[in-house]
């Protein structure tokens, strides 16, 4: 029986009738060979997409919460670029007596899909935080936690798993429950009540001091910031970022670094000594301040007038200079004349003087005056008067 070929082949009695010579069969077998002549093979199914698996995982206590910060996968095991973020999934076990990871413990508690995962990244980071409840820790005392994650980028095959990071859960103290800004010239006065017990309801242990932070919202924010009366951190919209202004060893903060206008969202943790460093609690309730500058200026020192006569005829005149407020926001002075003892009187300069110096050439014979200065501030504050200064203005010498 005459075996059939593939039509894209060329019949094999053909063959020999075209190259009858044995060096030209030959070839033609290599050809034949060379060229995949024959019937197909059965297609291979295109291979899933697996990332690279993650290897920089590490985790601490963050409260009472375990923080995993890693980098995303940015490549296939084969190398190829990685067209969008892959999905997250975190594992946690729990270590054994002998502090190694029990196998049987690990549980898949989140997944997070590709395209949520950049809310959770950070200067080329993923920050994720697992919360502990209160009744973890009391049940746990101790406890030591153990982390995993897998990355996804198909739902056939997931990336291997990453390194394995454990963390020792410690107790802290309870979050500050009061905060209280109040607003002053030169500060934002800060204080809380401290804790009396742990998150777990514990007895306190002693607390090492406290750690201010502060950021800046953006205004246009505030509505959904604030939305229902809750001050719900997600919802914020940073012109910087909450970061540490400054530890505490009592109960209370001057920030003098503030500029009046701006809106400041502030926080306070707790710090205590752990397993040869510190850890901190839970952030504060959170204290939202917008200072405005309602502080008028210091009044004018000094003032001094004098009666003069000058010009032919001789007019009456009176100049007046007084000191030089120091305030850094000063936009200048206001001069008032008066005829009765108690009253500011007429405003002699509706523009701002820049400087403490005035002529007053409206002045008139047989008259006595009563002469004030005022302070204004940029923000349109305006000071108290400064003791007056009194002026006779007689008949000028022919």
């Amino acid at each position: 029986m005459e075996t059939r070929h593939s039509k894209s082949c060329l019949p094999l009695r053909l063959a020999r009738f075209i190259f009858p010579s044995f060096d030209f069969r030959i070839s033609f077998f290599a050809f034949f060979l060379l060229t995949g002549c024959g019937a197909p093979g059965e297609p291979h199914p295109p291979q899933p997409t697996v990332p690279k698996a993650i290897a920089d995982l590490k985790a601490r206590q963050s409260g009472d919460a375990v923080e995993l910060i890693f980098t995303l996968p940015q490549a296939t095991v084969g190398g190829e670029h990685l067209p969008e973020a892959p999905a997250l999934e975190i594992f946690r076990g729990a270590a054994g007596a002998n502090g190694s990871p029990e196998e049987r413990s690990f549980r898949q508690v989140y997944t997070i899909p590709g395209a949520l995962a950049g809310k959770y990244v950070r200067e080329d980071h993923v920050y994720f935080l697992d919360p502990i409840t209160p009744e973890e820790f009391r049940a746990h005392p101790g406890r030591t936690l153990v982390y995993r994650v897998r990355t996804r980028a198909s739902k056939k095959r997931a990336s291997a798993d990453s390194n394995t990071v454990s963390v020792l859960l410690i107790s802290v103290p309870e979050r500050i429950a009061h905060l209280e800004a109040r607003v002053t010239e030169t500060a934002i006065e800060l204080a809380w009540t401290p804790p009396d017990r742990t998150s777990a309801g514990d007895a306190m242990p002693p607390v090492g001091g406290y750690r201010l932070y502060r950021g800046e919202l953006d205004p246009d924010s505030l509505p959904a910031f604030l939305k229902d009366g809750l001050k719900d951190i997600s919802q914020a919209k940073w012109k910087s970022p909450l970061a540490l202004l400054a530890p505490s060893t009592m109960e209370r903060f001057r920030d003098v670094q503030f500029e009046f206008g701006a809106t400041y969202l502030y926080m306070v943790r707790s710090v205590i000594a752990a397993d040869g460093g510190t850890i901190e609690s839970d952030d504060s309730v959170p204290a939202l301040v917008t200072p405005r500058d309602t502080f008028p200026p210091s009044a004018p020192q000094g003032l001094v007038g004098v009666f003069l006569a000058l010009g032919n005829p001789p007019a009456p005149q009176v100049e007046l200079s007084w000191s030089l407020n120091t305030e850094t926001d000063l936009a200048g002075y206001r001069v008032y004349r008066s005829e009765e003892q108690g009253t500011r009187g007429q405003l002699l300069t509706p523009e701002l003087l820049p400087t403490p110096a005035f002529r007053d050439m409206t002045v008139g014979v047989g008259h006595l005056y009563l002469f004030t200065v005022t302070a204004v501030d940029r923000a349109g504050n305006e000071s108290a008067p400064g003791a007056p200064a009194v002026v006779d203005v007689t008949q000028p010498s022919p």
